[in-house]
């Protein structure tokens, strides 16, 4: 057995359980598409000093490219030794493990070694094998480290999991939380069903990854029938592309949300941000053009404040598509109270440094 739950410092789960903004986070490359490392350290220390709870590494906005590019080992390993150089507070360490079992296994190792703590189990590449396939895949993994399940949108790769399936992977000893990502309110549902009917609400933590739902997401009690009785269960927190950026804004938003929901009075106001933020998302995440823009959007939204140097990502081909650009634009001028402009202005000097 690799590490387990219970290896996990108590700080950690502590994160994880309480809830928390969790950046997934992006690869900054130069002009000719070679990791920047200056960058790179910038955007870890951001994410830090923002009030982040953790870093989501080699993930979907980190680029899954990184693989084939051969900069997987070195990214991960950069954003452990930038964190504890930048902090001493405990930090989640979520890696990003995809692939078939015998890539993912090794990914898990590979991340156990270098100091994460979980790992983000994609399972795209599954794509076409049955759910019993799919639970033994997970099994495997679950044996190396600590998983986050990920349910992940089909409109991008991912595939339509049963909430029975979600009941057998919450079963898992070893998974901490689940992102759920389908932006599909009826599968977001099928999660929380299978969570509850496995007994597992206590021990895993959801997460958000409904970029399209944020605030809805997190201020809702989802109610489940069990033996008769009602079970409640809330998302304690957001594994987000989204949330790679304006995160300063993302950390104020869950506080305010956790306080409301605590007290058991969600405002009018609370609730009115989810559009607002879905609209931002739409821009960054390049809605219109059914995503082919997302990461290269959440570039620009940062480029824009200096903390990346250009948008490129390892695909040549990948950037804005047309009329990103001017939506993004519209977003920033209309929504500008929701962005962390200021903060990162006060602090880019000493972040680049």
């Amino acid at each position: 057995m690799g590490l387990h739950r219970n290896d996990l410092p108590r700080e950690v789960l502590a994160i994880l359980s309480e809830g928390a903004v969790l950046p997934a986070h992006p690869l900054a490359l130069d002009a000719a598409r070679r990791l920047d490392r200056h960058r790179q350290r910038a955007l870890t220390r951001y994410y830090v000093d923002a009030g982040a709870g953790g870093l989501a590494v080699g993930v979907h906005t980190t680029q899954f490219a990184i693989r084939e590019a051969g900069l997987y080992e070195a990214v991960l390993a950069a954003a452990v030794e930038d964190s504890r150089a930048w902090t001493k507070r405990p930090l989640v360490l979520i890696a990003g493990v995809c692939g078939r079992t015998t890539q993912a296994v090794s990914e898990a190792r590979m991340a156990v070694r270098l100091g994460y703590h979980a790992g983000l189990l994609s399972l795209a590449e599954l794509n076409g094998e049955n759910e019993n396939a799919l639970i033994a895949h997970c099994r495997a993994v679950a044996e190396e480290i600590p998983l986050v399940g990920f349910y992940l949108q089909t409109s991008v790769g991912g595939i339509a999991l049963s909430a029975p399936f979600w009941r057998r992977f919450a079963g898992i000893d070893n998974v901490l939380a689940i992102k759920v990502a389908p932006f599909n309110r009826y599968r977001t549902l099928d999660v929380v069903w299978g969570v509850v009917e496995a007994r597992a609400e206590q021990r895993i933590s959801l997460y958000t990854g409904n970029d399209d739902h944020i605030v809805l997401d997190l201020v809702t009690p989802f109610a489940v029938m069990r033996d008769g009785a009602v079970i409640t269960v809330r998302f304690r927190g957001g594994l987000l592309g989204h949330w790679s950026v304006w995160v300063r804004s993302a950390v104020e938003l869950l506080t305010r949300i956790k306080e409301q929901t605590g007290s058991g009075r969600v405002s009018e106001s609370l609730l009115a941000l989810d559009s607002r933020v879905t609209d931002c998302n739409a821009a960054f995440f390049d809605v219109a053009n059914d995503f082919q823009g997302c990461i290269a959007g959440c570039h620009e939204v940062l480029r824009r404040q200096g903390l990346l140097e250009g948008i490129w990502c390892l695909d040549p081909s990948e950037g804005l598509s047309p009329g990103q650009k001017q939506a993004i634009d519209r977003v920033c001028a209309i929504h500008a109270d929701l962005s962390d402009d200021g903060f990162v202005r006060a602090n880019l000097e000493r972040w680049l440094a």
